[in-house]
């Protein structure tokens, strides 16, 4: 967007023209029709022009309207895909580049369907934002939808509001800051190829470095419960990767045990990691697709939370009363009293 308020600078009049039928336009390279055969009761079919939905679709047709506009580009004209916008500085210049960008087309057997173009105007929709001469802007229809969205409740429901919100997020300020509660607990893609047993693992790791200066203080050792039993063995294993090497050096930095809670006695834990909605609704035997935070793996039995809040501190009132007592033992602290 940045790189079109450059080339937008300075202009005050557009043109948005559409190309109709684009796809349909570019014939399949002889000899490759068959790549693109369907069947059907009546027989087998191939396509002799483009159809939507091949691989190089978008970037074939791209690759056409660069080549025949490519000395126009960026002058007063972008091209995205079938949809084209003219901008110039003034009136007759303008008629000037619409002419120009109308013959282009007519000359490469391209067509424009005038109810779906607009000329001569002084503020134009282009790609879900609003260009005019005070310079980018959001499309209003769209903030308000924004605006009267229902408060997700599902995990499905917030992935498609921050992804809606998200091609706005450079006119709300500090926007990644305002998300980071809602995004910072996420899998990261490498994440994803974990064992059930290192996502586990991992959970831990993800609350004892939240927690690291709190249990630090701590003058007697605490328990980590988990629902995963052979987590409880992890601290005595002799053969580890080299990614749970490197969590185990972090680990021993702290004087804890782990302890094993079958997760219906780990009631709130497992409430909280455990969501209703990645379940299909056809039933339990497999788990839905969920790309950002789960694998799709066999049976619901077999399925551990992947989110890091199935891990608990023992003894949250006792910890704070363990707390208090440390601080006056602390002379930097008593210092800082004074």
């Amino acid at each position: 967007m940045n790189q079109l308020l450059n080339v937008f600078n300075g202009s005050f009049i557009f043109s948005n023209i559409y190309v109709h039928g684009a796809y349909s336009l570019l014939r399949i390279k002889d000899g490759d029709e068959n790549s693109t055969a369907f069947r059907t009761k009546y027989g087998s079919y191939e396509y002799l022009v483009m159809p939507f939905g091949l691989t190089n679709a978008h970037a074939s047709f791209q690759n056409l309207v660069n080549d025949i506009f490519q000395d126009l580009l960026d002058f007063f004209v972008v091209v995205y895909l079938d949809d084209i916008m003219g901008f110039s500085k003034s009136e007759e210049e303008h008629v000037t580049h619409v002419s120009t960008v109308l013959t282009r087309l007519r000359a490469n057997n391209l067509f424009s369907k005038a109810s779906k173009c607009l000329f001569h105007v002084t503020s134009v929709e282009y790609l879900g934002y609003v260009f005019s001469s005070e310079g980018l802007n959001m499309d209003q229809e769209k903030v308000q939808k924004i605006i009267d969205w229902q408060p997700p409740r599902t995990l499905k429901a917030l992935q498609s509001l921050l992804g809606f919100a998200k091609f706005y997020c450079h006119f709300i300020k500090h926007y990644s800051k305002k998300i980071n509660s809602l995004t910072s607990c996420k899998l990261i893609p490498a994440d994803l190829n974990y064992v059930i047993h290192d996502k586990e693992l991992l959970g831990i790791v993800w609350a004892l470095k939240r927690w690291r200066a709190v249990l630090h203080s701590l003058s007697s050792s605490f328990d980590v419960l988990t629902d995963h039993s052979s987590l409880q063995y992890f601290i005595s294993s002799k053969v580890l990767t080299l990614c749970q090497a490197r969590w185990a050096e972090f680990l021993f930095e702290f004087n804890f045990s782990i302890t094993y809670l079958p997760g219906g006695l780990a009631t709130l834990p497992d409430a909280l990691s455990c969501w209703d909605d990645i379940y299909p609704e056809r039933g339990e035997d497999f788990i839905s697709k969920n790309p950002m935070n789960f694998q799709q793996l066999t049976k619901k039995d077999e399925f551990q939370p992947s989110r890091y809040l199935a891990v608990k501190v023992e003894s949250f009132s006792n910890l704070i009363d363990s707390i208090q007592k440390a601080l006056w033992q602390d002379s930097q602290y008593r210092c800082i009293l004074q």
